[in-house]
């Protein structure tokens, strides 16, 4: 297979596809030819294109939904995130649960440190 990538058209296809693409990797990097690397590429970028078209995630609707968002993507478990936020855990814990309103170095900390935009915090504090 080349660096292009054959559309996928069903879930079956799909699922065949990620099955392809584990047994590939198990293999492990290092024991893999370069012909098999560039077919984990296309077939990445095929199912990559397939999950886009066909599997949806709605946007938080919340600040606290928001903050657990970028938690998930960065990693980070809830004391982690506190620290980072300079906050203590059971402040961080108190707002995601809705116990506590968030002040104002809170939420300049989720904006910056967490990238969140401001007119999202704005309309959801």
């Amino acid at each position: 297979m080349n660096n292009s990538y054959t559309k996928i058209k069903s879930e079956s296809e799909y699922d065949r596809i990620m099955e392809e693409i584990l047994v590939l990797m198990n293999k492990g990097e290092a024991n893999l030819s370069q012909e098999e690397m560039q077919t984990i590429r296309a077939k990445a970028l095929a199912a990559e294109a397939y999950e886009q078209e066909h599997y949806y995630i709605e946007p938080p609707r919340t600040l606290e939904g928001m903050i657990e968002l970028r938690m998930y993507e960065l990693k980070l478990k809830q004391k982690d995130l506190a620290k980072t936020l300079g906050v203590s855990g059971t402040k961080l814990s108190l707002i995601l649960n809705g116990k506590q309103k968030p002040d104002i170095s809170f939420i300049k900390a989720v904006h910056t440190k967490l990238n969140v935009p401001a007119d999202f915090i704005l309309k959801h504090i």
